[in-house]
């Protein structure tokens, strides 16, 4: 993982938003700016995890809480949080099944999970390795060396799901614009279109018990 990584607002993930949120967790914050983000556009108090120690000292200045940790349900009040999010972080946990399971009692009853999770078959990396015959781990990106999991969209609707989740929405983020894409999926008659996204945003939130 690249220290450019810390500093991204993911802006593009303030839309999944509820407008009632008061209080949010932003799970491995970074340098703060996303959360700065949501506590400007929602008036809301933002709590956030992040284990690095430059970027942890950065998000304090601008969230109400920061935990120096990894994520850590023992660290964090039940019913506590209208959403809880995670930009980029299930992937690097090596149970993100766990994580979310114990998210539920820290959200309240009406709260939701907010993530963006890396697409394994995204065009360019994955014809990449096809044709490379090669699975070749870099500092960032899909193939990010720290990467524990990796998520096609019906794997990462399947987490949610035995996680104890009902996903409100699932899209794909972050397109390719390359025209190489476009005449492949033309050929394959939409089959890989999938493929087109970088990343997939989801909402989700606990079922009922």
């Amino acid at each position: 993982m690249t220290t450019g990584y810390y500093k991204l607002d993911r802006s593009e993930m303030l839309k999944y938003i509820p407008n009632t949120v008061k209080v949010a967790l932003d799970v491995g914050c970074g340098e703060g700016n996303f959360g700065r983000l949501v506590k400007e556009k929602f008036s809301c108090e933002v709590w956030g995890f992040e284990p690095a120690p430059v970027a942890y000292a950065l998000a304090k200045e601008k969230l109400d809480n920061v935990i120096a940790t990894n994520f850590s349900a023992e660290a964090l009040p039940d019913n506590k949080f209208d959403l809880i999010s995670f930009n980029d972080v299930l992937e690097h946990m090596a149970d993100p099944w766990q994580t979310l399971h114990e998210c539920r009692n820290k959200l309240t009853p009406a709260g939701h999970i907010i993530a963006s999770i890396p697409n394994i078959l995204y065009f360019h990396d994955f014809f990449r390795m096809v044709f490379n015959k090669d699975w070749k781990y870099e500092p960032a990106g899909i193939f990010d060396k720290t990467h524990l999991r990796f998520f096609t969209k019906k794997s990462i609707a399947r987490l949610f799901d035995e996680s104890g989740y009902e996903i409100i929405n699932i899209e794909g983020i972050r397109p390719t614009d390359s025209k190489k894409f476009l005449l492949f999926n033309l050929a394959t008659f939409g089959y890989w279109k999938e493929s087109q996204f970088l990343q997939f945003a989801v909402t989700a939130k606990s079922k009922l018990t």
